[in-house]
C-alpha cells in the first residue's frame, strides 16, 4: 500500500536550508516502467483521487508552495485489492464487491476477479510452487525461484566440457524447467510433438532484451482492416453491456488499441492487424468482462473432433469399390451417424453456453426455464445438457434450479 503523495509527488522542506524542494513519487520514478500497488482498497479516498490524473493523462501536476511543475508518469499500474466483505459475493455486482468508485475502475484496462476455488490440481500446483521457492535458497538464506540458480545444473559436468558449455550458454535462449506442471506423469511434450524446447522456458536475460527491443524499436500502426475490426467489436461490446458487467466506455476502446498494439510489438510487427492482434486483444478483454475463454475446448469437443478426424482419414484411405457400399443399409447407417454427430456437436455447444451463462451470473442459481429462454433452445434439449453437466460434476440440479459448483 501507499499514500497518494508517495505515488505521485510531494513538496518537502530541506532541513538545512529550509528551502522547498520537489520529491518524485513511485509513479514518477517508474516512468516508462511498472508500478505495483498492494492493498489498493486500504487507500483513503483522497489518496485515490491523487492518482486519477496520473492514470488518465500520464502526468503529475504540482502547484504547491510556489512550485509549479508537470512530471511524466508514463507507467503501467498493477493493483491488487481485497473484496469489501472479506470474501467475494457472487450475488453482488463487481463494483459492490470491490468497493472502488467507477471513475477509478474505468481507468484500469483489465480487471480480473481471482476466486479461491477448491480444485485439487490447482492446489497441488500452488503448493509445489511455494515448496519450490523454499527449496532453492541463496547464500543469505533468502528464498528464490528455481530459474535463479540455473548455473547449479552444470556442477556435475566434466572439466573438458566446461569451455563448450560456456560458449553455448552465451548464445542460448532456453533453459531447462525443473517442474512441468502440464505433464505430472513424467512424459515430456517433446516426445509427443518432437519439439526439443516444448518443456523449456526462456532465460531471464534473453527475455529482458527481447522486451526492451520490442518496446523501444517497434512502433506499430493500425491498418484499415484493424480499424474496422476494432470499431465493430467495440460496438458489439456496447450492445452486450448490462448491470452485471463493468461499464464499457470510450476508455475501453483505447484498451483494445493498447492491447492490440502490445500484441503486435510482441511478435515484432510494424503494423497492427485484425488477425491476430485485434483478435487476441478481444479474447483477453472478453475474459476480463464476461469471463469467456474462446481458447478453452471441452473434453467432449476434443473427443468429437478426434472421432471426426479419424472418420475423415478413413474415408481418404479407403480404396474399396464404391459400388460395394452403395446399398440402402449402408446409406442409412451413414445418415444416422451424421445425424448423431451433428446432435452431439450441438449438445456440446449448448453445454458450453449454459456453463458460461452460470459463470457470468451473480445469482446462486438459475431456473431451467430462464436458461431455456436465454439460450433460445427447446427445454428438453436444455434439460439433457444440464443432466450431462451434472454427471460431469460441473453443476448441481435441485428443484428446477441449477447451481454452479465452484
Amino acid at each position: 500500500g501507499s499514500s497518494g503523495v508517495g505515488l505521485t509527488a510531494a513538496v518537502t522542506s530541506d532541513p538545512d536550508t529550509r528551502e522547498r524542494r520537489l520529491e518524485a513519487g513511485a509513479m514518477v520514478l517508474a516512468d516508462r516502467g511498472l508500478v505495483c500497488v498492494d492493498e489498493f482498497d486500504k487507500m483513503s479516498e483522497n489518496d485515490r483521487v491523487a492518482i486519477h490524473e496520473a492514470m488518465e493523462q500520464q502526468t503529475v501536476t504540482i502547484a504547491k508552495a510556489g512550485l509549479h511543475a508537470s512530471l511524466n508518469a508514463r507507467c503501467s499500474v498493477l493493483a491488487a485489492a481485497n473484496p469489501v466483505y472479506g470474501q467475494y459475493d457472487r450475488r453482488r455486482r463487481i463494483q459492490e464487491n470491490i468497493g472502488l468508485p467507477d471513475s477509478l475502475l474505468s481507468r484500469f484496462d483489465l480487471l480480473f476477479v481471482v476466486l479461491d476455488q477448491m480444485d485439487p490440481e490447482t492446489d497441488r500446483r500452488i503448493a509445489a510452487h511455494v515448496i519450490r521457492g523454499h527449496k532453492y535458497r541463496s547464500g543469505a538464506g533468502q528464498t528464490g525461484h528455481d530459474s535463479d540458480y540455473d548455473d547449479d545444473d552444470d556442477d556435475d559436468e566434466t572439466s573438458e566440457e566446461e569451455g563448450d558449455d560456456d560458449e553455448k550458454k552465451a548464445h542460448a535462449i532456453w533453459q531447462r524447467s525443473r517442474y512441468d506442471s502440464a505433464n505430472p506423469s513424467g512424459v515430456t511434450a517433446g516426445q509427443e510433438d518432437d519439439d526439443p524446447h516444448s518443456d523449456d522456458v526462456l532465460q531471464h536475460e534473453f527475455l529482458r532484451k527481447y522486451l526492451h527491443f520490442a518496446k523501444t524499436r517497434m512502433k506499430p500502426v493500425l491498418t484499415e482492416e484493424a480499424r474496422e475490426c476494432i470499431a465493430g467489436r467495440y460496438a458489439e461490446m456496447r450492445s452486450r453491456q448490462d448491470e452485471r458487467t463493468l461499464p464499457v466506455t470510450a476508455r475501453s476502446l483505447e484498451t483494445i488499441i493498447r492491447l492490440a498494439s502490445a500484441h503486435a510489438k510482441a511478435r515484432l510487427s510494424m503494423v497492427v492487424e485484425a488477425e491476430p492482434d485485434v483478435a487476441a486483444a478481444m479474447d483477453i478483454l472478453s475474459f476480463a468482462l464476461y469471463h469467456e475463454n474462446t481458447q478453452v475446448i471441452g473434453e467432449n469437443d476434443v473427443v468429437a473432433a478426434g472421432q471426426k478426424r479419424q472418420r475423415e482419414e478413413a474415408d481418404l484411405t479407403d480404396t474399396s469399390d464404391p459400388e460395394d457400399d452403395d446399398n440402402d443399409s449402408t446409406k442409412r447407417q451413414r445418415e444416422e451417424a451424421a445425424s448423431k454427430e451433428q446432435g452431439d456437436n450441438k449438445l456440446a455447444d449448448l453445454k458450453q453456453t449454459i456453463y458460461q451463462e452460470l459463470s457470468r451470473s451473480l445469482e446462486d442459481s438459475i431456473a431451467i426455464d430462464d436458461i431455456a429462454t436465454t439460450v433460445d433452445v427447446d427445454r428438453d434439449l436444455v434439460l439433457e445438457a444440464i443432466r450431462q453437466l451434472e454427471a460431469e460434476n460441473r453443476i448441481m440440479l435441485s428443484d428446477e434450479e441449477v447451481y454452479l459448483i465452484d
